[in-house]
């Protein structure tokens, strides 16, 4: 089957890059969404436990790659979704541009309703709003592990913890891609992007009016961040 290229609009990247700041542009041409990517099984389980508590079927084999339209990927302050079915996901998010490697910061942003269904369905219907600055994969990796993902949910104006954990109980970005390379010959290229996982959360998956995710890197002492609205819309009887 042909491939067809895909209408996304480019993206715009701040990037921290060996002690030099510099902008680099992605057209973002592939999008996958990797899922259950703990390496530490008992996160793992524990994701897939509070999943499989909203209906969610459990997965037959892990990583599961997903692949949804790249016109997804945004970088707006808020989204639309319908109803109050839906939730953000704190992710550390690898891409592809200018012949490198980049981490940036990403929601993979789901319809938990839909996802009973289908989980490619669900995370198909909203959009995945990132972060507008980004690291060098390679100045980070030799202390991948010390780095750190948090979300807050913030409901009727109240700020909470969602998520917070070390990015070493995930599998790290150089292994999910040489998996999915695996899996996919010919797949990654100069535009693509790849959401790699996300923690378990904090007092059960629910909805929140505004989503903040943060990846700290202790090390080089910096920090990405970025925060999003939801609105959502009526559904109609």
């Amino acid at each position: 089957m042909q491939s067809i290229e895909a209408h996304a609009s480019p993206l715009s990247f701040s990037c921290d890059a060996l002690g030099d700041t510099q902008q680099i542009q992605l057209l973002p041409r592939h999008l996958i969404l990797a899922g259950w990517t703990g390496r530490n099984q008992e996160t793992l389980q524990a994701h897939i436990e509070e999943l499989a508590a909203l209906g969610v079927a459990r997965p037959k084999s892990t990583p599961v790659f997903y692949r949804v339209s790249a016109s997804l990927i945004t970088p707006v302050a808020a989204i639309q979704v319908i109803g109050y079915g839906s939730t953000g996901e704190a992710e550390f998010v690898l891409f592809n541009a200018s012949g490198r490697h980049w981490i940036t910061l990403g929601s993979d942003h789901t319809d938990r309703e839909a996802e009973t269904v289908g989980v490619t369905l669900s995370k198909q219907l909203c959009a995945k709003p990132v972060a507008t600055q980004a690291w060098l994969l390679d100045e980070i990796e030799p202390h991948w592990d010390s780095l750190r993902l948090r979300s807050f949910v913030e409901i009727d104006g109240i700020r909470q913890p969602y998520q917070d954990g070390s990015v070493a109980s995930m599998t790290s970005p150089a292994q999910l891609l040489s998996l999915y390379q695996q899996r996919n010959p010919g797949l990654w290229a100069e535009g693509s992007v790849m959401f790699c996982g996300t923690l378990p959360v904090h007092g059960g998956i629910r909805w929140g009016d505004c989503f903040t995710v943060e990846l700290e890197d202790p090390v080089l002492d910096r920090a990405l961040s970025f925060t999003y609205r939801i609105e959502p819309l009526t559904i109609a009887d």
